[in-house]
């Protein structure tokens, strides 16, 4: 890979991770602890920007990322990057969103217990040559209620220790589906119910607007008396205030936190004066195996990205499972390609954009492929850098329709990729199709039966099926000494109308083109430039 791709570390991670940069031959800097104003001033003299919770992503620093691809995440939170603004500039922001999935669920059930037994308090008061037996009285977790609000993979494991220790357990999230609420032995309830019901509440959401403020004021009033409250996932979720106030009142009898909207928090934060709440300064995935893993997931996954085109755990593009990537891969290229043949092959303005998927691949992520056909719609008619992350917001701004379309015809193959632009009162159509696994090919042009293997640079032809066309395009050709790497054809009917799509190796001047274009029975003629096919 090229020792031209550059990456900035500007939060430590493991030197492993580092090492996964620097053997796929990136140039790596690890420059910490940056001002804002440092880090907006560096940021444009790289590829790839890795993050753990210190740095901010804003969208003042994007301003001068014109050279950025991806901003890799070493952990699953990303609260602290400005995500419309990456991804109006076509940066794409990515997670390790499984990396510290069980050193946090395990921090959540230290702080539970600890709270319950008041441990942080008794070592306290051990340490200060106390021996107050009598005034740390605790609760057992046997047989009492947890309430998980979020069920992703850290409920999940929260939820799997809390059974190993017989509590009983109830969740909130809505999409928990029954398949994982069985195989996690939670009961779903509504929001209120388990308000309700819990003896102790745990709180696993990302930050949102629906989610701010979630733990408040009302929401606890609706709480038993004598509730526990734990929060190891973003600060914010939980009305810091209207907490503390539920402790002082002893309707909440104690919470932890390991998060704060403010870190680290004011010395004068009302929470910190409280003797019924303990804290740690956000080390919930703080353990060597997890930094570890992050490090590692964060580093393969963007040496994928910039070195081999491969998006994995992207939060500002569909989410394509593992299992689906190899039978994907190859109608992604497919989609890109046929939409840089129609963006080149039509003159008007494109009005809609239509994508009908037959066959197999009605069953793969289409929102990936309908992206791809974009970026290959607008890379050749936009001087604005086209990608994945923001080909979707260009075809918006640009008033253009795009439509998905699932469709039990997939004709002799195994699977049918069909895309249909229409541009005023006219629309032309390409079709494709992967054979083998690997293979792609177009095999339909403006409904005229071909089998094209695409080339990075070919010529399009459409001429009468006339004796001779074909030869005195490749004449011309020869004479200039351009060579032809693949001819295809395909017509509709003898005497009629022929599309010929010609592979070369040099490309074409002005000169020669119109040469070409004014051969006897030649009706259209264009040269197109498409991405290269993978090795």
């Amino acid at each position: 890979m090229s020792s031209d791709i550059r990456i900035l570390i500007s939060d430590a991670i493991s030197e492993d991770g580092v090492r996964i940069f620097q053997k796929a031959g990136f140039h790596v800097e690890m420059k910490t602890k940056l001002s804002p104003q440092e880090l907006a001033q560096e940021i444009s003299q790289y590829d790839g920007l890795v993050i753990r919770s210190g740095t901010k992503v804003t969208r003042e620093i994007l301003k001068n990322a014109d050279r950025l691809k991806v901003i890799g995440r070493a952990g699953a939170g990303l609260d602290n990057v400005d995500l419309e603004a990456a991804t109006e500039r076509g940066i794409v922001v990515m997670n390790t969103p499984g990396g510290n999935t069980v050193t946090t669920a395990e921090h959540t059930m230290s702080l539970l217990m600890s709270m319950a037994r008041r441990i942080p308090q008794a070592n306290a008061s051990n340490k200060a040559g106390k021996w107050e037996k009598s005034k740390f009285m605790g609760v057992e977790l046997f047989q009492k209620t947890l309430g998980i609000v979020g069920m992703g993979k850290i409920g999940q494991h929260v939820a799997q220790i809390a059974r190993g220790i017989a509590m009983n357990i109830i969740a909130f999230d809505p999409y928990l589906t029954p398949e994982v609420a069985e195989k996690s032995g939670v009961h779903p309830v509504s929001l209120d119910e388990l308000f309700q019901r819990a003896d102790f509440i745990t709180v696993h959401t990302p930050l949102t607007p629906e989610t701010t403020g979630l733990i408040n004021k009302q929401s606890i009033a609706k709480m038993k008396k004598g509730v526990y409250v734990i929060n190891c996932a973003r600060g914010g979720i939980i009305d810091e205030n209207d907490l503390a106030e539920a402790l002082q009142s002893g309707h909440v009898a104690g919470a932890a936190s390991d998060v704060f909207v403010q870190e680290p928090p004011p010395a004068d934060h009302p929470l910190l004066k409280l003797d019924n709440f303990i804290s740690t300064p956000h080390i919930g995935a703080a353990t060597k195996e997890a930094q570890e893993n992050v490090a590692l997931a964060i580093a393969d996954q963007m040496v994928d990205y910039l070195g081999k085109g491969i998006i994995r755990f992207a939060a500002n593009l569909p989410s394509v499972p593992p299992d689906e990537l190899a039978l994907l891969n190859p109608y992604l290229k497919l989609a890109e390609i046929m939409g840089a043949v129609m963006a080149q092959v039509i003159s008007e303005p494109i009005r809609k954009v239509t994508l009908e998927y037959g066959g197999e691949v009605a069953n793969l992520s289409t929102p990936s492929l309908t992206i791809a056909a974009l970026k290959g719609i607008l890379t050749p008619i936009l001087a604005s850098r086209v990608n994945e992350v923001n080909a979707p917001i260009l075809a918006k701004e640009r008033g253009i329709e795009v439509v998905e379309v699932r469709s039990s015809h997939h004709g002799d193959y195994t699977g049918l990729l069909t895309l249909r632009i229409s541009s005023g009162a006219t629309q032309h159509q390409i079709a494709g199709s992967v054979f083998q696994r690997k293979d792609y090919r177009i095999v339909s042009l403006d409904d005229l039966p071909v089998e094209v293997v695409p080339e990075p640079i070919m010529i399009y032809l459409i001429n009468q099926d006339q004796p001779g066309v074909v030869g005195s395009v490749g004449t011309v050709l020869g004479t200039h000494k351009v060579n032809i790497s693949r001819m295809q054809f395909g017509r509709d009917f003898p005497g009629g109308k022929a599309v010929s799509m010609i592979g070369v190796d040099q490309n074409i001047d002005s000169k020669l083109l119109e040469e070409l274009r004014a051969l006897p029975n030649v009706l259209s003629l264009k040269v197109l430039h498409l991405p290269a096919r993978e090795k």
